[in-house]
């Protein structure tokens, strides 16, 4: 891993957007010693990797996985230790209405997915992670295993031209072997408390499903997990880009993405090493 003073640019003066420019060290320390002992039970695969530019900034597209959390943690470690690159995520604006949660993700770099403070990131030349499926990609609902959920979204394609930045095109694989989803957000929806809900106006899209791992437990089952970097998509600053080309360029990525998502799933199923203690952990198939 790169030097510490290496890996973040310093502190500069407060911008109108309010995003920190930079991760302190001591968070970023915490944050790898909590992360060990999951990458040793999921003794993660990267591909690809060779494939990150120098240049900045960066976009980091890519598919979330159900929950969300499970595997991005990992992927941001290992871009810090090879390229000595500190991700900042892009959040769903749900999580910054949550006391606390808000403040811890904050704390760990993420910031809320507004134009305002994605400008301000391109301007600092950082290296920022989107989902362009969103809560929605979490929350998965039954059929939708590792099912791209993008929708017509095209903010991130027009950020990308604006600035003229370089598109990272990655795939994620292995946490959704892991976990099999009980109820989902269909489910509910069709039950008394789906439509009260529905009454309240409250966001649907977002409902995360139950789910079961090891056993009757939530507990994902130790899976192998699988990552792909795709080939940097190169861009010219188009101030006022057209629609059609937005739509070009987010049906591009989607495509690489895709593309990662069927390579990482042909490779797990020859890996023999997929499944930690296969003979306590895996569901019988």
């Amino acid at each position: 891993m790169p030097p510490p003073h290496t890996a973040r640019r310093t502190a500069g003066p407060k911008r109108e957007s309010d995003v920190p420019t930079r991760l302190p060290d001591r968070v970023i320390a915490r944050a790898l010693r909590l992360l060990g002992p999951w990458r040793w039970l999921t003794r993660p695969v990267f591909v690809g990797m060779h494939l990150v530019p120098s240049a900045r900034p960066l976009l980091f597209v890519g598919n979330h996985t159900l929950y969300g959390a499970l595997d991005v943690p990992l992927l941001y470690a290992e871009l810090l230790r090879v390229h000595g690159i500190v991700l900042r995520s892009l959040g769903d604006h749900l999580h910054f209405r949550v006391p606390y949660w808000r403040d811890l993700l904050t704390m760990f770099g993420t910031v809320d997915g507004n134009p305002e403070s994605c400008a301000a990131l391109m301007r600092d030349g950082e290296s920022i992670l989107v989902f362009p499926g969103g809560g929605r990609e979490v929350a998965k609902r039954r059929g939708e295993k590792y099912t791209l959920v993008w929708g017509e979204r095209l903010g991130f394609a027009r950020l990308a031209l604006e600035h003229g930045c370089t598109i990272v095109p990655f795939a994620a694989v292995g946490v959704e072997d892991g976990l099999d989803i009980r109820l989902d957000a269909n489910d509910l929806l069709a039950t008394p408390v789906g439509r009260w809900i529905e009454r309240l106006g409250l966001r649907t899209d977002v409902i995360p499903p139950l789910t079961t791992g090891i056993g009757p437990t939530p507990l994902p089952r130790p899976q192998r997990l699988y990552f792909q970097i795709r080939p940097p998509i190169s861009l010219t600053a188009t101030p006022a880009p057209s629609r059609e080309r937005c739509v070009a360029l987010r049906d591009q990525v989607r495509a690489e993405v895709e593309e990662g998502i069927a390579e990482l799933r042909a490779f797990q199923q020859r890996d023999p090493r997929r499944v930690r203690a296969p003979w306590l952990f895996d569901r019988p198939r």
